[in-house]
């Protein structure tokens, strides 16, 4: 059975009067600050946020628990975004090289823990681009990935912040390819622990899904299938993928199911980026939909896939 992200758990209580409990919206995140004057300086002044509330309190909890601010920036639609100061605490060795990095990737673990905001158009994202870097802020070049478009730039501490907007809406089908996805990759990481091992390879969760939606479409080994197989969910970041496959003679694109289309090659098949016009960003996310076959090779701008 599929996971369903969009169920909601019918909860009544002693007076009837709850019948659905739902979460409505993020109130606030919260990380830890060591630069008080200039956290304070960049959301409030740099960004625009007004500072609406600050907690000032002896230590909570345990001893070892120091005085502390905790302060909180409007962060738009009823959000904040808060920060803790702790008084005459020093700031971890792990955390000293974070300001002053380029707005990129540098380690995968810190700086995945990040905040967006949302506008609503190209030339607002634009626009922000060319604020923040009137402000002296080091700004990243627009970077389209799948559903949304986005700015990059970090804050004193080193955080990575977001500036995005949406290239189209998601719904039921990518939440139902969402659901696939990680229903795959809990599968594979069961099968790996059983084994006493990990599970690293983001081919195997594509393999995986393939051979989930396979049984779902009702394909089986005994029909004789092509060993090269893509399936491509139909939205219109992978809609080239479908393009340069229909154009080939190598391959052969068919419809799969309501929300896929399949792409199907006897022998190995190649594909350039730049032929497809795609971003790196989509590009290194190409068999999301699911892939049978294995993958040779997988640069920046080729991928060759072999029959297994």
């Amino acid at each position: 059975m599929y996971i369903n992200i969009i169920a909601m758990e019918t909860i009544v209580n002693s007076h009837d009067s709850i019948t659905e409990l739902r979460l409505h919206g993020v109130d606030h995140t919260a990380r830890p600050t060591w630069k008080l004057k200039e956290t304070v300086e960049f959301y409030r002044d740099t960004l625009g946020l007004p500072l609406i509330h600050t907690i000032s309190a002896r230590g909570w909890g345990p001893e070892t628990h120091p005085d502390f601010l905790h302060f909180f920036f409007d962060s738009g639609k009823g959000s904040t975004i808060a920060f803790f100061y702790y008084l005459g605490s020093q700031e971890p060795g792990n955390m000293k090289d974070r300001p002053g990095q380029p707005p990129v990737p540098s380690d995968h673990l810190f700086d995945a823990t990040h905040t967006s905001w949302l506008v609503d158009t190209k030339e607002e994202l634009l626009a922000w681009k060319e604020k923040l870097e009137g402000k002296g802020v080091e700004v990243s070049s627009t970077t389209a990935h799948e559903v949304i478009e986005s700015i990059y730039f970090r804050d004193p501490n080193g955080y990575f912040i977001e500036i995005t907007r949406k290239l189209r809406p998601v719904d039921q089908v990518d939440a139902a390819d969402a659901a696939l996805t990680l229903e795959a990759a809990i599968r594979l990481e069961a099968e790996a622990a059983a084994q006493g091992v990990d599970a690293k390879s983001i081919d195997a969760v594509w393999n995986k899904k393939a051979h989930l939606l396979g049984d779902e479409l009702g394909e089986t080994e005994a029909s004789d299938p092509a060993p090269v197989r893509i399936y491509v969910l139909d939205v219109p970041e992978f809609a080239s993928l479908v393009e340069d496959a229909r154009g080939r003679a190598d391959c052969r694109v068919s419809q799969a199911g309501r929300n896929y289309l399949l792409i199907e090659a006897q022998e190995a098949v190649e594909f350039r980026r730049k032929e497809l016009n795609l971003k790196p960003a989509i590009w290194y996310g190409l068999f999301t939909g699911g892939l049978r076959g294995r993958i040779e090779c997988f640069d920046r701008d080729k991928v060759r896939i072999v029959p297994e």
